[in-house]
């Protein structure tokens, strides 16, 4: 199947990246290399993109898209949560801007293979990373009832859980679940009539809920966040594009804390912890696609750009 991916905020990314010639950069969630490809264009000559994915089909489609770019690119099968070894490896020892383009792609979803979507029949599979060992049939034939719950609860932010666990746990005492639509239905039954009416289609939490446990999204997240900022030299951004609720809120909480770390007592007359701040959120609010870029690709509805800068006097120094 061809790998098709439209990027998401592209040009407000690169903005806030402030792209300029001899600049190293890591796309940390590469795709097909539209964001990279961009970025790349605005830091020749002397520059390097270094793009990471833990799926091969991506990390391939943005090598053939990319390769023109000679050494100035830099393609790495590994997920984010690895990106200072990466840079090490390479002689890299910081960056001036990281980008994290979270959530599934587009070619995921649209790519029945792979098990993402609950429209199209597919073995449950789920992995970005198909080199790792849990799958999404795992999750749901392997978890028991209370913990399927929890991550259908915590993950999908599903009202219905306890049902949908329920209802997975009986079936499969009759036979395993193997495919995305058996999965679908099983979910679309445990929902009340009422409630299946209207909104979004009722397998879409449950869906959600149990990639990101198969991929360990949320984990990573917030180990990558770290990373990214440890690695990004004075004046150096971080880009963060989320798709829900949750990887936003671990975005701005991660944010928050790196700007206003101090820890004493809002009582005291002033800081005595010795914290200070990493740098500074860009963002206040987030950035959100305009009319224009929904009207051409309405997955983007939900995302959201949220912007780090790190602070000046770090005495890291860029490879």
């Amino acid at each position: 199947m061809e790998y098709r991916h439209r990027s998401v905020l592209l040009d407000e990314s690169v903005e806030h990246l402030r792209c300029g010639p001899g600049m190293v950069i890591a796309d940390c969630t590469l795709g097909g290399g539209g964001h990279a490809e961009a970025i790349i264009k605005r830091i020749l000559p002397g520059g390097r993109l270094i793009g990471l994915d833990k799926d091969e089909e991506a990390l391939q489609a943005a090598k053939e898209r990319l390769g023109a770019y000679g050494d100035a690119f830099i393609p790495v099968h590994a997920d984010y949560v690895w990106l200072r070894a990466v840079l090490e490896k390479n002689g890299i020892s910081g960056i001036d801007g990281c980008l994290m383009d979270l959530g599934v792609s587009s070619h995921q979803l649209d790519d029945p293979e792979r098990g993402f979507s609950y429209h199209a029949e597919a073995p449950l599979d789920m992995r970005m990373d198909r080199e790792q060992g849990l799958s999404a049939y795992d999750v749901v034939n392997g978890y028991d009832r209370r913990e399927l719950a929890r991550i259908i609860r915590e993950y999908g932010e599903e009202r219905y859980a306890a049902r949908i666990a329920l209802a997975i746990v009986r079936l499969r005492s009759i036979k395993p679940l193997a495919t995305t639509l058996e999965l679908a239905e099983a979910v679309k039954e445990a929902i009340p009539a009422p409630a299946r009416r209207t909104g979004p289609h009722p397998a879409r939490r449950t869906f959600q809920a149990i990639r990101i446990e198969v991929n360990d999204e949320l984990g990573h997240l917030k180990e990558g966040l770290e990373t990214a900022a440890d690695v990004l030299i004075p004046g150096g951004r971080l880009c963060v594009i989320t798709f829900h609720s949750l990887e936003d809120r671990l975005v701005k909480k991660a944010f928050t804390r790196w700007a206003n770390p101090c820890t004493c007592p809002r009582d005291f007359p002033q800081c005595v912890c010795g914290k200070v701040p990493s740098g500074r959120i860009v963002t206040q609010r987030p950035i959100v696609p305009g009319e224009a870029e929904l009207s051409q690709n309405a997955r983007a509805r939900s995302a959201k750009l949220r912007v780090f800068e790190i602070a000046s006097g770090s005495n890291r120094q860029k490879g």
